[in-house]
Order: C-alpha cells, then structure tokens, then sequence
C-alpha cells in the first residue's frame, strides 16, 4: 500500500469557520470546506438564523452575516455535536424562539452546561436540558462572567467562547470541571477568533475572557482533517505500507499528538515541505508494538488507536478518554463489544481501555452510527479476513466519500 492520500477539510475549522464568518461584520469566503453531513447541518441551521450562503466552487463558498440574527425557526442538529452546541449562543441572540431537534441518540448527548451557562447569561431556555430544547435571548444576553463544567465536552466553553465578542459586556468562561477533554479544541478556537481580531485572554490555566468589539471578516483556507487523515495513515501502519498525506506546520489541529500516536505503534514519520505545504510520510513497520496512550487530547482518534492496539503484538492501554462515553455511542463499550466480538481481548478501564494480544477472526463489527467506529472497523478488515461492517454509511458525517478512499488505498 502506497501513495499519496488526499482528505476533505477539517469538520471542526469548517464548522469554526462558518461560524465566525456568520458574525463577522462583512461577507468572507471559505475555501477548502468540508461538504457532509455533520457541516451541512451547520450550514443549514445557520441559514435559518439569517445566514447566507453562495457556493462558488465544490468546495468554495461565500457567507454573508445578516444585519441581526432571527430565531424563530427549528433547528435539525441531526447527529452533530458541534451544531447542538455552537448553535444555541448564537440563537441566544435572537428575541424570537429557536427550537432545536436531532436524531434520537442525540437526547443522550450532553449540552445541559452549555445550556444551564446561556440561561445564567439571561437567555430563555426549556427545560429538561437535553434535545429537543429551545432557546431565545435578545437584548436581555449581555455576557458578563460564567461557570460551566465541560468535562463531558470541550464544545460547551468553544460555542461560549465563538459568540463572546458580540455581546456588549464580552464574556468570560470559567471551566469548573476535574477535567477538559480536547483542549487543542479550544485552542483552535482560540486561535481563530484571534485571528479575526478578536481579543482574547486567559487570565487563568481553565479560563478564557473574550473582550466586546468586532470579528473581522477574513477569507481562509479551511486545513484538511488531520484526524481522518491520521485515521487513513492507519493502514500504512497495519499493512506495512507508505502513505503520504497534507501535514500543514503550525496546525490548528492537534497534529504532533496524532503523528505521536502512529509513531507510538512502531510507524516510521518523515517530514517533507514546509509551512502549509508541508507533508507527512508514514511507513508502517514489520511488527506493530502496543502503546501506552494517553489520548485526551485527541480522543477522537480512540477508536483507531484501539483498533490498532487488537492488532498488536503487545499489551496496549489508551487512557484519558472517559468523556466518549458520551459521543455519537458510548464508544469504550462499543468498543470492548466490537474487537471481543472478533475475539480480541479488551476490557475497558475508568477513562480507557486495556487491550490484550489475541488472535481476531472475522464477524460483524457493528457501528453503532458511529463513523469513527465504521473507520476501526474497516482498519481490521484490512488485516483480519472476513470482517463486515454493518453501516458504513454513517461515514458520510465527516468523510462523504470514505468506501472509494478506503477502495482505493486497499487497491494501492
């Protein structure tokens, strides 16, 4: 297996992304978005609240911010949590209700700190807290300082944070949780908004303060999904090949910890170019070791990583990862259900997994919906005859085209 890999742009930049452009103060283009569905929520739940949007390209497009965001509209946030939880605090900016509904995993999805945060702001919010919900605001939010625990999701201090500089007194979040998962998340966020001119402190190791003023319109470039890509390099790793992939320096993403990762189960990294033409080369080795990893940075990647460690010559433990209890599925149980199901030796741990060497054989590896668990799926079928997933479907969420990528790296 060898090659060059190509992925769509990063979901978490094009939700960010369109975002910050719908409250900039002028029309900005984005170019390299990610076209699926998790995004397409987006992008439809903001055209709702006023938005406009002009597609250029396949994969340019035009946001144009209006005068004042509308509510009155319901809001499909279908699977995504990005849409359940940036959404809201700009609806919270419209006197008139906004009503929010999804699939029906989603009401087991956390958002009630997000939610319980906007109604200290002086939001109106339903109760119970948990989708569907609606929300409304107006006048009545005008931001100040306030407490959230997102242990269970970085998303509740990034959808704070993305909406902070529109209201008139600035907003400051305090993280009161025993741990934040994904901080890179939050830095990203970060980032971006400092980028568009937005000032933006941290006053403290879990708090943010987003100073009131403008968010300049800027046109960018959305980077490619270094975790979809980390999740294809995969299979270099498995199978012994050489993969190579768009690997941008200075990455808003978390791409050290990613690289890190494939490293940590024997892959060979090289690097070649510079700054945002810079590419990753990954060779997989002869023999795939086990790994101790801490992934809580990157836990989006657990379900990879995990499938890897069942195809390891070696014991392997991934920790730091409690919070995915809560994602698309409980994904530490789907896991441990999966990679068992195939004859795999995991047990899962208070914030991870402990996976055993064992001989796999073939079955059905169930998704649960989940594209991350459909990409682990697929990365043992590489190795283990006979492997089915039952829904590759659900994949569409990030990678609209993930069976002709798979097809064509197992034909390399």
């Amino acid at each position: 297996m060898t090659g060059d890999l190509v992925v769509p742009g990063s979901k978490s930049t094009t939700a960010r992304g369109y975002l910050l452009a719908a409250l900039a103060d002028g029309a900005s283009t984005l170019c390299g978005v990610l076209r699926a569905r998790d995004t397409d929520l987006m992008r439809a739940g903001l055209s709702r609240l006023g938005v406009r949007f002009t597609d250029l390209d396949d994969d340019a497009v035009r946001v144009s911010p209006p005068a004042a965001f509308r509510g009155g509209a319901v809001i499909d946030v279908g699977l995504a949590g990005t849409v359940m939880r940036f959404l809201p605090p700009i609806a919270a900016l419209a006197s008139e209700t906004t009503r929010f509904v999804g699939d029906p995993a989603m009401a087991d999805r956390p958002v009630a700190p997000l939610l319980g945060a906007l109604a200290d702001l002086g939001a109106e919010v339903s109760r119970p807290y948990r989708v569907p919900f609606e929300v409304a605001g107006g006048p009545a939010v005008r931001g100040g300082a306030v407490d959230v625990d997102a242990s269970g999701s970085s998303q509740f201090v990034s959808g704070l944070l993305l909406v902070g500089a529109r209201l008139p007194e600035g907003l400051i979040v305090r993280h009161t949780g025993s741990t934040l998962p994904s901080l890179p998340h939050i830095e990203m966020t970060a980032r971006m908004l400092a980028e568009r001119g937005v000032r933006i402190d941290r006053p403290g190791p879990a708090t943010w303060q987003v100073h009131p003023g403008p968010i300049a319109p800027m046109d960018a470039d959305v980077e490619p999904d270094l975790t979809n890509a980390a999740s294809l390099l995969a299979a270099a790793v498995v199978t012994g090949g050489r993969l190579v992939t768009a690997w941008p320096e200075h990455s808003l993403q978390g791409a050290d910890a990613l690289a890190d990762a494939l490293a940590a189960f024997g892959a060979r990294l090289a690097y070649t170019g510079a700054g945002a033409s810079r590419k990753l080369v990954v060779q997989g080795p002869d023999r795939l070791r086990g790994a101790d990893l801490d992934l809580h940075a990157i836990s989006e990647f657990t379900p990879v990583a995990a499938a890897l460690a069942a195809l390891a010559e070696e014991p392997t433990t991934i920790r730091g990862v409690a919070h995915i209890r809560h994602h698309e599925t409980d994904r530490l149980a789907a896991l441990e259900r999966g990679i068992r199901g195939l004859g795999g030796q995991v047990q899962q741990t208070e914030d991870g997994l402990r996976i055993e060497p064992a001989p796999l054989r073939g079955g059905v590896f169930h998704t649960y919906a989940d594209h991350r668990l459909a990409h682990a799926g697929a990365l043992l079928g590489l190795v283990v005859p006979d492997v089915e997933l039952d829904d590759v479907g659900c994949t569409s969420k990030t990678l609209p085209d993930f069976p002709g990528l798979w097809a064509a790296l197992v034909g390399r």
